[in-house]
C-alpha cells in the first residue's frame, strides 16, 4: 500500500474477514562510529485506538493488552532483536466482535523512551487474515526518517457492512497515545 491508499477488507473470494492481525516491524538504521557501522537498539510500541464518532473510546497497547469489549488484543511489548521480516508486535482484531458504535481503529507506532525515527531505517504495518495466514496488505515507511517520535500508520474503518483499511503514514511527536491524540484526530 502507499500513503493514502484504501483497500476493502475481504478475502480474495469476496467473503468478509473475521479476525485480522496487524503486524508491526522496524529496523534500526546503522550509525557510523569510530570503528565503522554499529546497529542501535530501537524500542517502538504499537497501539490500537478505538473511536466512536471521532471520540476515543478504548485502546489496546502494552499496558492494556485487551480492549474492554475483548474485540482487540495486543500481543505485548517486544524488546527482542528479531529478523528483518519478523513482526515485532501485533494486534489482533476480531472484526465481527467490534461493537457497532466503534467506527474506526487507528494503529500507531511510538517511542515511549523518546527515540526518534531518525534511528529507524524502515517501519511497516501489515494486515494478515488470521484464518488463512495470508498477508492482505503491507504499508512500509522506508524513507520516513526524521526527528519525530511516532507514526500514525493506518486506520481500519467501517464501510457499510464491512471494513476498509487506509494507509496514513503521518509523523507525529509524543511518547504515548495520549500525547498523539492532537495528531490522530485530523486523520479520522
Amino acid at each position: 500500500m502507499s500513503r493514502g491508499q484504501t483497500i476493502r477488507l475481504v478475502r480474495p473470494d469476496g467473503r468478509a474477514l473475521t479476525t485480522v492481525r496487524i503486524g508491526f516491524g522496524w529496523q534500526a538504521a546503522p550509525r557510523r562510529g569510530l570503528f565503522g557501522s554499529r546497529t542501535r537498539e530501537i524500542d517502538l510500541d504499537s497501539s490500537a485506538l478505538l473511536f466512536a464518532d471521532r471520540c476515543p473510546v478504548d485502546v489496546a497497547f502494552f499496558r492494556h493488552l485487551v480492549s474492554d469489549d475483548g474485540s482487540v488484543r495486543h500481543t505485548g511489548d517486544s524488546l527482542a532483536r528479531l529478523p528483518e521480516e519478523a513482526d515485532h508486535e501485533a494486534v489482533l482484531v476480531d472484526l465481527p466482535r467490534v461493537p457497532r458504535h466503534i467506527d474506526q481503529i487507528v494503529f500507531i507506532l511510538n517511542s515511549f523512551v523518546g527515540q526518534t525515527f531518525d534511528a529507524v531505517q524502515s517501519a511497516y504495518c501489515r494486515m494478515v487474515d488470521e484464518t488463512t495466514s495470508q498477508e492482505l496488505a503491507r504499508f512500509t515507511l522506508a524513507h520516513d526518517k526524521g526527528w519525530h517520535t511516532a507514526q500514525i500508520l493506518a486506520k481500519v474503518e467501517r464501510d457499510g457492512g464491512g471494513w476498509r483499511m487506509t494507509a496514513i503514514g503521518a509523523p507525529a511527536q509524543g511518547r504515548t497515545f495520549q500525547d498523539l491524540m492532537p495528531a490522530i484526530l485530523p486523520q479520522l
